[in-house]
């Protein structure tokens, strides 16, 4: 059965493929990535695992980076690198930081 990523043999639409630039966000996921690999706090099957796992909703809604930054959350909470609880608080840091500025 195929699952909802799979987008092997369908039409998916044209490819972009000129460069372009990324914003600062999408850098920093694409360098936090390579940090936790280098570290082997992270591999890239985990990544995919994770990615793979979204539902279809959120793998269908999401941008590539977003489902990165989603992957790895995942598997730093599943490794035990960080707690639900130590996530939830720097999200609430990070919303009242770029609310009040």
């Amino acid at each position: 059965m195929r699952q909802h990523h799979d987008m092997g043999g369908l039409p998916a639409g044209p490819v972009e493929r000129r460069e372009h630039d990324h914003a600062p966000w999408e850098k920093r996921v694409d360098a936090l990535m390579m940090l936790l690999s280098q570290r082997q706090l992270l591999r890239v099957d985990e990544l995919r695992r994770n990615i793979e796992a979204l539902p279809p909703d959120a793998y269908d809604t999401m941008s590539y980076y977003e489902r990165w930054i989603s992957a790895i959350s995942h598997t730093l909470l599943q490794r035990g690198v960080v707690t639900a609880d130590e996530l939830g608080r720097k999200l609430a840091e990070i919303e009242a930081r770029e609310t009040a500025g």
